[in-house]
Order: C-alpha cells, then structure tokens, then sequence
C-alpha cells in the first residue's frame, strides 16, 4: 500500500481545476477532490487505498497523465510557490506572425582578445584576469549588491504614518561574483566534459560555503543566450549574495515550511518519490539526481533538478552526489542542445536553504535548481510573459507531459558531437 504521504502528496502536487464547460467528468471528479482539503486523503474515495499502479491510474482517470486534458484549458498548482498557472493546449495550434529570433551560430574562437572574461585580458575595471586553466571566480566589476550599505529602514518625514506603511524602504548588503567556467571562449556548459562540469559544481559548492558564513541566501546562476540577457558568450554565471532572502526564495521558504508542519516530510522530497513513481515528466535521470519537467512548469521546456535524498544545500553534496550532478547536467544540457539543433538558451539557479541556521531550523529545505529556458516552438520562436500573464496569472501552451516527451525523444549525446 502506498504511504500516506505519498497519497497526500498526490493530491498537493496534482492539483487541477479545469475550467468551467470542458470536461465535464474531470471537473466534477477534481471539484470533489478540491472539496476535501481538509480531509484525510488516505481514508477518501477520490483517492483510494492503493498501490503504486493503481495511484497511477487514478492519476490517469482524473485526466492528469492521460488524454482527458491534453487539449482543453485547465490550471495545474504549484506546491513550492502557492501560485496557478493556466495550462493551454490548444493554442499550440495558432500560426505565429510575432518576432521571430535569431539564434547565433557564428563559431567563436578559443580565445578572443578582446573578451573581458578570456585569460590574461584586461576587464572593464581595469584590473587582468589571471592566465586561469579551469575555472576562475573574481568580483562583479559591475555589482548589483555591494557589501557597505548603511543599515536600516527608511520613509519619508512627512506625513509618517502613512509613510511607513507605503513607502518603505531598507538597506541590503552584499556581494555579486562572475565564475568563468571555462577558460576557452568557444565553449558552452554543455559542451564542456564531466570532469569540467564537476569542477564547475565544486566552485559552486565552495562559493556558497565561504559567503553563507555572512550572508543569508546564496544566488548561483547563470543567463545562457543573447535572448536571455547574457552580454558576454564567453561560458559564465553569477552568484550574488545577500543578508536578505529575495521574494523567489521566501515564497519557497513559506511553502515547504509549511508542508514539513503538515506531513513531516520535506515537499520536494515527496515530489521526487512521487515523480519517479510517475516517469512522464522525467527528462533524465541517474542514481542520485532526477531532472524533470514539473507538473507545474509555466516555461515551455522548463526543468526541476532534485536530488533523491535530502539535502539542504550545494555544499551538503558527497562525492559521488557531485559526479552524477555531473552527469545529470550534461546530459540535460546537450538534451535542450538537441531538441532545436543549437545552443539552447536558458536562466538558471540552484535554490537551498538560507544561513545561517541549524538543520532543524532549515530541514523544511531541499536543494533543487530550477532551468527556465525562453524557446517554444523552434529556435526562432519564444514565449513572451506579457498580457494576462503579467496582470493575471502565468500560462503556458504546452503540457508538462508533452514537453517532457519530446525532451526525451532528442538523444542525450550532444548534436554537436554527432556532426
């Protein structure tokens, strides 16, 4: 019999609620589901007392797996913020007149002399880069956090009190650091080996355990792509810290720590068991590391990366955890790679959990990154937040499921390695 747990979770993960005239028997099924928010799961009809296979059939007849909801509107629920997004098939049919992208695909050099990130060169600042060979982690000569600013709250004198509660302002302390990955410039992270990558979340792990012993969230991440904002395409991300928790990582901070007082399980411990019970969404995947299109994905091609144990944060990794992250991240990058035939572009972010604090203070945590790559039906086309999404809620073509199939169906081995 599946645990408890996993029943419950279940129902937090696959929330629907399909809209009003579509589908009638799949909204009165979800309708009873919603209404027993409350109850014990375990004991209702709606979800049974089941095994694994059968959980999985409910989950196909309440139309989330099978055909039910492939091609009518509905909102799917997301667990880890406490947001919707609309979910529309349909409109992947509509012909597209709107701007059309183009992708670089001019072959860059291994070097570049007039890279601010290539060794030996000189930066904006200044200041020459080492004659690094592997990776290489200096300053933002440009930061957006420095770590000097006054402390504080602040609001106008006049007319305080209302002042105070709509025009506040506090100061943020911190540091923004640029990581090289790589001292070639033709290179991207995906074309980089598994020991280059290793080395890549070494770096990672040491940088978020040296600034956490002063500041509250560690931000690693990296903008890959013109499209994306990267103003540079030698292979580089960012990490910037701060003794604040940003809103991304306090709605995520709320959420889990919420779930953990209601099922002393961690969420996205959960959602990994459950998604590895339910391989639909899976990308791909090894011992220690699953990579899958969330249930709630709003970006078309969209990733979770979750480790298979718990684990708060980059440093908490063994040896072995970081070799098959090793290998997860390349076969998932050159998997994007493939699915357009060119350098997939993408923001990325690793999210665990803030310092300082003990594990009992933070065990509410998993360390999980997030992929949100911009392209929708070609490497020319991208999806735009605009309109209702930016006035309403996020919405998105494509199902999970679908997205998810068709990353699987584009091989592992990078299209570049095959030419």
């Amino acid at each position: 019999m599946v645990q408890p747990v996993i029943m419950d979770l279940a129902y937090q993960a696959f929330r629907i609620d399909v809209k009003a005239g579509e589908g009638a028997s799949g909204r009165c099924e979800w309708r009873e589901l919603r209404n027993h928010e409350n109850a014990d799961y375990t004991s209702e009809a709606v979800v049974k007392r089941a095994d694994v296979g059968e959980l999985t059939s409910n989950l196909e007849r309440w139309g989330i797996a099978g055909s039910q909801l492939v091609d009518r509107p509905h909102r799917r629920y997301n667990p880890l913020t406490g947001e919707w997004v609309l979910v529309s098939p349909q409109r992947a049919k509509r012909p597209w007149q709107g701007q059309v992208e183009q992708p670089s695909l001019d072959a860059r050099p291994s070097y570049d002399p007039g890279c601010y990130l290539c060794p030996g060169n000189q930066r904006a600042n200044g200041e020459c880069n080492p004659a690094y060979a592997s990776t290489h982690v200096f300053v933002n000569d440009f930061s957006a956090l420095l770590p000097d600013s006054p402390t504080g709250e602040s609001a106008p004198l006049q007319k305080a009190e209302l002042a105070s509660a709509l025009l506040r302002a506090e100061s943020v302390n911190g540091v923004c650091r640029v990581v090289c990955f790589s001292p070639r410039h033709d290179l991207t992270l995906a074309e980089l080996s598994e020991v280059e990558i290793r080395q890549v979340i070494d770096v990672w792990a040491s940088q978020t355990e040296e600034l956490g012993q002063r500041y509250r969230w560690i931000q690693i991440f990296e903008n890959k792509g013109e499209v994306m904002g990267c103003s540079n395409p030698h292979p580089h991300g960012q990490i910037w810290a701060a003794d604040v928790l940003p809103n991304e990582a306090r709605k995520e901070d709320a959420r889990q720590a919420s779930y953990l007082a209601q099922h002393s399980s961690p969420l996205l411990v959960d959602y990994a068991n459950l998604e590895a019970t339910l391989p639909e969404r899976i990308v791909v995947a090894n011992e220690r590391w699953l990579a899958v299109v969330p249930f709630w994905a709003i970006w078309p091609f969209e990733t979770l990366i979750l480790p298979r144990r718990h684990v708060l944060r980059l440093p908490d990794l063994g040896d072995a955890e970081r070799q098959d992250l090793a290998d997860l991240l390349k076969r998932l990058l050159a998997t994007y790679d493939n699915l357009f035939g060119v350098p997939f572009p993408y923001s990325m972010g690793w999210h665990g959990a803030p310092f300082p604090g003990d594990y009992s203070s933070v065990a509410h945590w998993q360390l999980h990154a997030h992929y949100y790559p911009p392209l929708l039906r070609s490497a020319t086309v991208r999806k735009f937040m605009v309109g209702y999404e930016m006035l309403g809620e996020a919405q998105r073509d494509l199902t999970a499921e679908q997205a998810a199939e068709r990353l699987r169906r584009v091989a592992s081995a990078l299209y570049l390695d095959a030419n």
